[in-house]
């Protein structure tokens, strides 16, 4: 799509070109793929504000902590995809967890609490280790309840569990796709992962 205005403009920096009354401006393009960025999507500025309006939105509501940007930290040039990687096997494993956390509670004969805080700790941990603060101060409450055995209070629990981690799996998901955009926007090309 192209931007056309009148030709009273002297500024001729940006590949305009000038047809009787009026200039056709020729979109940007990508420096490294010579692409035009409005077939990138958005401008790699406009996305990194977008990631970082996201992040703001999440460390304000509580979803995450400063251990997420720790974890960012550790992401450079050798493993550009370090963070994606360490968040996808966080969500392969929050799933097996949650599963069995179901399976556990679905039986109404249920007395194994201790099994359940087993499940609770390995998904508090690796909680903590993403920086995922609210599905982390859902299983200190989950492990409470169980502790004292109260059936009711961890279904409760199981519920908001459920809620806070698809909530954080949604807006990861939406933050590590606006990251591809930008990425692509840059003309960085990452190797495809099966």
């Amino acid at each position: 799509m192209r931007d056309i205005r009148p030709s009273g403009r002297r500024d001729n920096t940006r590949g305009e070109r000038k047809y009787g009354l009026f200039q056709v401006i020729s979109p940007s393009r990508s420096a490294k793929t010579g692409l035009p960025l409005w077939l990138l999507g958005l401008g790699v500025d406009r996305l990194r504000t977008d990631m970082s309006r996201l992040l703001a939105l999440l460390f304000h509501q509580g979803v995450l902590d400063e251990q997420f940007l720790q974890l960012q930290q550790l992401q450079d040039g050798s493993c550009p995809n370090f963070v994606s990687e360490v968040i996808n096997i966080y969500f392969h494993e929050s799933e097996k967890l949650l599963r069995n956390l179901r399976g556990l509670l679905s039986d109404r004969e249920f007395s194994d609490y201790k099994k359940m805080g087993i499940h609770l700790n390995q998904f508090m941990g690796s909680s903590s280790s993403i920086g995922a603060k609210r599905v982390r101060n859902v299983c200190v409450a989950f492990r409470a309840a169980s502790e004292q055995n109260n059936r009711a209070g961890c279904l409760r629990a199981l519920e908001l569990l459920e809620h806070e981690y698809c909530y954080l799996k949604n807006k990861l998901h939406e933050f590590f796709q606006i990251e591809q955009q930008r990425v692509l926007a840059a003309g960085v090309r990452y190797p495809i992962q099966n």
